[in-house]
């Protein structure tokens, strides 16, 4: 028992075990947070990203750095401690869940490593970027509600419905819809664009499929939003509050989330295959 409680105490001296509880307990806190709000979208999505990036940190740990100056650790210790603040004194929960992941970890890496070190955590805070980029973003990017109309309104005509588009505006003959930038799909294809880098952190490819990855991911999001629009305009025509509520605001909404990420997932996974396909061909050759 002795030598027991003095090997955890020199563990406890060494500054990794103190980082890796705080992260630990950062996650933890933004987990308990997100449950708090209700948001299953979001918790889905961080749950996946968190575990990524803890995944990756993990893999590079001892080539890391782990020395940072009292400067770039005060102001590391000063973000998590005001994000602490804020979330303690939330009344609402938006957009600052979403930046959270940044906040804590932006933090995070200044106290383990200082601001020069944060070059070696430049992946995962581009990751975590792309979690809260659709929140961060939203006001400042041009709306793409006009084409996501424009998109489920072709849907609509070439499945035969009669339609018409009046600017973000979907008509049916009997109900319309309005496109918001919140349905735009925006947020959507955000988070596949963090899943495609996520991909690539995790299984580097050459540019050509760098490229397709990162081409496919907006164009898949897009179209999967489209579709969710079109169904929730066939709702309103066949005058269905209860199903449009399902598909718009319930767990409907999640289900295309889904689909669009497990379709994703199915290219990567394709892409993967195609890529150690061709390495091999390439060993063989060279033989």
């Amino acid at each position: 028992m002795k030598f027991t409680h003095l090997y955890a105490i020199r563990r406890l001296k060494y500054p990794e075990f103190w980082l890796l509880g705080i992260g630990a307990g950062l996650i933890a806190i933004h987990g308990a947070l997100i449950f708090r709000s209700n948001n299953s979208n979001l918790l889905g999505m961080s749950f996946l990203f968190w575990t990524a990036v803890s995944t990756l940190i993990w893999e590079k740990r001892h080539k890391l750095n782990l020395e940072s100056g009292i400067i770039s650790s005060f102001f590391g210790l000063s973000l998590i401690w005001l994000a602490l603040l804020k979330s303690a004194s939330l009344t609402s929960f938006g957009i600052f869940l979403y930046i959270l992941p940044l906040i804590f970890s932006l933090g995070f890496f200044l106290l383990a490593s200082g601001i020069f070190g944060l070059k070696q955590y430049k992946g995962e805070l581009l990751v975590l970027f792309f979690l809260s980029s659709s929140k961060i973003l939203s006001s400042w990017l041009t709306s793409i509600s006009a084409f996501t109309a424009k998109f489920s309104a072709f849907i609509l005509w070439y499945t035969g419905f009669e339609v018409t588009l009046t600017g973000d505006k979907i008509i049916l003959p009997t109900g319309s819809i309005e496109v918001y930038s919140g349905c735009s799909g925006i947020e959507l294809i955000f988070q596949l664009l963090g899943l495609g880098l996520l991909f690539l952190l995790m299984f580097p490819q050459n540019l050509k499929y760098k490229t397709l990855v990162l081409i496919v991911a907006p164009i898949l999001g897009f179209i999967v939003n489209g579709i969710r629009v079109a169904l929730m305009a066939i709702l309103v025509a066949k005058s269905q509050p209860e199903a449009f509520k399902y598909w718009h605001e319930g767990d409907g909404s999640l289900v295309f989330s889904l689909i669009a990420v497990l379709v994703f997932g199915l290219f990567c996974w394709f892409l993967l295959g195609q890529s150690q396909s061709q390495h091999q061909d390439t060993r063989s050759s060279s033989r």
